[in-house]
């Protein structure tokens, strides 16, 4: 499976989802990058991070730029599918991170047959998929994002607010609904050795986070100050370009032998 139309998806296409499927299928082709995110504690890779590029070295943004309010719903979905398929293929062994729009969740019981079916499908543990919901994308009804973290728990999955600090909501989200992960956005990370502000921000919100049983993951790390720093605040999980760059449909190895 090189693209994502609708008619190279027969697995998924008889989905009953008729709110879901109105308007009109994809017409643009992509697929995925895989960054790792790390674990310092056990020194490993936790899982990737799986990050919508071209089929022609198209960054994200311009693949993002042509989704709207038609086809929302199809490409939230074909990114699952093509995120779970390519890890299954490429032998992901650990966690899989899948960014979702929360806009494009019409009923959530009925919207996560697709990612179950996928991952029967592709023989992928549902246990070790992450949706990660994107804080960048304003949640209207909280309510209704309740009802969807609570669906995705029921399935099995694990659930992570992305880009925590640079979106909309911010501590209000959090105390609407409690993730698994929270990922602590590179707005509060960025030299945060040189800044003594960030740093008390970033100890209050991983002390809130221990408190609610929240694991965190510290992304956008650049530089070995930056990650120094981190460590010694008590965070343990870090991604960025530091660690590994996104690879296209290949899972990148991390060399931690530099770092003690």
């Amino acid at each position: 499976m090189t693209s994502t139309n609708n008619d190279e998806m027969p697995p998924f296409e008889a989905l009953d989802c008729s709110m879901c499927r109105e308007g009109a299928g994809l017409d643009f082709e992509f697929s995925m990058a895989f960054q790792p995110i790390v674990d310092f504690a056990k020194k490993t890779v936790h899982g990737y991070e799986a990050l919508v590029r071209g089929t022609r070295g198209e960054d994200a943004g311009t693949i993002l730029s042509q989704v709207n309010a038609s086809n929302r719903y199809r490409f939230d979905q074909a990114c699952r599918v093509r995120a779970i398929e390519l890890a299954s293929r490429l032998g992901l062994e650990s966690a899989l991170h899948i960014n979702f729009l929360p806009n494009a969740v019409y009923r959530p019981e009925s919207c996560i047959r697709t990612t179950m079916e996928a991952a029967r499908v592709f023989g992928f543990p549902p246990e070790r998929i992450c949706l990660e919901v994107v804080e960048s994308e304003q949640v209207e009804d909280h309510g209704h994002m309740r009802r969807i973290i609570e669906e995705y728990r029921r399935c099995g999955l694990m659930t992570a607010i992305d880009d925590f600090g640079a979106g909309y909501a911010g501590l209000n989200m959090l105390a609407e609904f409690q993730p698994d992960i929270l990922k602590m956005d590179m707005a509060l990370t960025r030299a945060i050795d040189s800044d003594r502000t960030r740093q008390i921000i970033v100890r209050a919100i991983l002390s809130a986070a221990q408190d609610l049983g929240i694991a965190v993951i510290a992304e956008g790390i650049e530089t070995e100050a930056e990650l120094d720093t981190l460590r010694e605040a008590g965070i343990t999980l870090f991604q960025g370009y530091l660690l590994a760059r996104p690879a296209y449909e290949r899972l990148e190895p991390v060399d931690l032998s530099r770092w003690s």
